[in-house]
């Protein structure tokens, strides 16, 4: 197969760092001994970088993508990307709360609006327009939040419609390869399907960048798709979400499949972990200190949270959580729309793909876990009467193919002429024929190439590393005119006058932290 691909993990940054602090007893999980090639390391959920790049290895993974990235931050990001090993890496750069935007987004003309966007891509060397919790994250600096498309962020003009609106066509008017990437207002929370199949419809009308249909791409879209007026009457709204994709061809998402396990949360999204920290405050994590938890503020510009917690399977909300996962997989029809990701660590460690995989290939697999959850799983889904089974293809294309068509990496996702060199081999031990049949070697074949092949070079081999070089950096640069710069250039050094504690000189990532990038160069349209 080609190297995978993951269109969302969380691996990097002062948010990631953060959650390696909070939590060390995560990192005594099967620690990483060093060997003649690799170094040592640590962490099952939050996992040290080097360890990061071997374990995506181990599973035929190349390449992976930060999803949250405040460009105040962005040069502590780049730093821990360089420091992982073996993979191609980039990041998405947070936009939804910036105060510039939330500022003039209702007076800017979209020339303007696009310099600015353009100017800080470069700035913080992102790949994409990332929105989470659309104006939420502001809103949370006051202790308050968002909970409609069109309740006013804080004292500006802004509404998360008109932010989502706005940076929607503007990434298109750059022809960025991505669309934005959206994590919805009211993740997390019973009922919040209304809000996403509002955001959808929001953007219908926008025109697509060449070469794509899609202009939104809702990101672990289990998280936004419940039922219910609250966690008595919690249920599954995946099958509606689901049936409006497949009739719509302007989104995409990928799925953010919850796992069994312990882990740790963390988002932009500081109000929601603010929530789920009162979820969990009932839970011992130590005998002294209780629920453990924190949430920072990023200076006008974002949010975070980081929180640990236990997806239980007789927990009748995890139960159902886990199902709308594999719902969305199994009935979405065209998989270049639909990839898998856990939203690493949030719904569980991306060292479960193997298990997801085998879900997915068995429906006696499905079966069995669905046996040992809460009923919930059963009565508030339609897992139990999807009969679905993949081929190896269809795990390809989920694992693989939709996330680089998605994110405009043509030369990912396949095998062939123009394509990188990016290989996994699996040896499953078993007649491919069969597998539906035999879900174990599903799970331990994947857990464990047998090979991977990193642009042309042996990385590993039998589970093990056998070199360590270093991937790429992908950002992207929009060639915008030099009178759209213009027109912002005063606003944008007003601004840092007056209210940053760096400087604008100091602001941008300089070129040295990406000594091997790969540069994708738009010209607006």
């Amino acid at each position: 197969m080609p190297g995978g691909v993951d269109i969302h993990a969380h691996i990097a940054g002062p948010k990631v760092n953060s959650g390696r602090l909070l939590r060390p007893e995560d990192h005594i999980i099967d620690p990483l001994k060093k060997t003649a090639v690799a170094r040592s390391g640590t962490g099952r959920s939050v996992p040290s970088t080097y360890y990061t790049g071997y374990a995506y290895a181990r599973l035929g993974y190349t390449f992976a993508m930060e999803p949250a990235m405040p460009p105040l931050e962005a040069r502590h990001t780049h730093e821990e990307l360089m420091d992982i090993p073996i993979i191609d890496k980039g990041a998405y750069t947070l936009l939804g709360s910036n105060w510039f935007v939330l500022e003039r987004i209702s007076e800017m003309n979209k020339d303007e609006m696009a310099a600015f966007v353009a100017w800080l891509l470069k700035a913080s060397g992102g790949y994409s327009i990332k929105l989470v919790n659309p104006g939420g994250e502001e809103t949370w600096a006051w202790g308050k939040n968002v909970h409609t498309l069109d309740d006013l962020v804080g004292s500006f003009k802004a509404t998360p419609r008109k932010i989502i609106k706005t940076l929607a066509a503007v990434n298109e008017r750059l022809s960025l390869p991505q669309t934005i990437h959206l994590h919805t207002n009211n993740l997390g929370i019973p009922g919040n399907h209304d809000v996403t199949l509002e955001t959808m419809n929001a953007v219908k009308g926008i025109k697509p960048g060449k070469g794509r249909k899609t202009n939104m791409h809702l990101t672990h879209i289990q998280f936004s798709s419940y039922g219910g007026k609250g966690w008595n009457d919690f249920c599954s709204e995946a099958p509606e979400i689901a049936h409006y994709i497949n009739k719509n061809d302007h989104v995409s998402c990928d799925v953010g499949q919850i796992i069994f396990t312990n882990t740790t949360t963390m988002t932009a999204d500081g109000a929601w972990e603010w929530t789920l920290r009162g979820i969990t405050e009932h839970l011992a994590w130590s005998p002294r200190s209780g629920s453990k938890w924190m949430n920072t503020q990023v200076e006008l510009e974002s949010s975070s949270g980081v929180v640990p917690y236990i997806f239980r399977r007789k927990n009748p909300v995890n139960a159902v959580q886990w199902a709308i996962g594999l719902e969305f997989l199994l009935m979405i029809k065209d998989l270049n729309k639909v990839n898998i990701s856990t939203d690493h660590p949030n719904g569980g460690p991306f060292t479960f793909y193997p298990t997801i995989f085998s879900w997915l290939m068995s429906k006696e697999a499905r079966d069995r876990m669905l046996s040992r959850t809460d009923k919930a799983a059963k009565e508030k889904t339609s897992l139990a009467e999807l009969t679905r089974e993949f081929s190896l293809a269809e795990i390809a294309q989920v694992s693989r193919v939709s996330a680089s068509k998605i994110l405009g990496l043509k030369n990912k996702g396949h095998l062939g002429i123009g394509a990188d060199a990016d290989i996994a081999i699996y040896d499953f031990k078993a007649p491919l024929n069969e597998l539906n049949k035999n879900y174990k070697a599903v799970e331990k074949g994947f857990a464990k190439a047998a090979y991977t092949i990193k642009d042309g070079e042996l990385v590993l081999k039998d589970g093990e590393i056998v070199s360590s070089p270093f991937g790429r950096t992908f950002r992207v640069e929009a060639n915008i005119p030099e009178d759209w710069t213009l027109q912002i250039r005063d606003a944008i050094e007003d601004r840092f006058r007056k209210h940053y504690t760096v400087s604008l000189a100091n602001y941008a990532v300089q070129k040295e932290y990406f000594p091997n990038e790969e540069l994708i160069t738009t010209e607006p349209r």
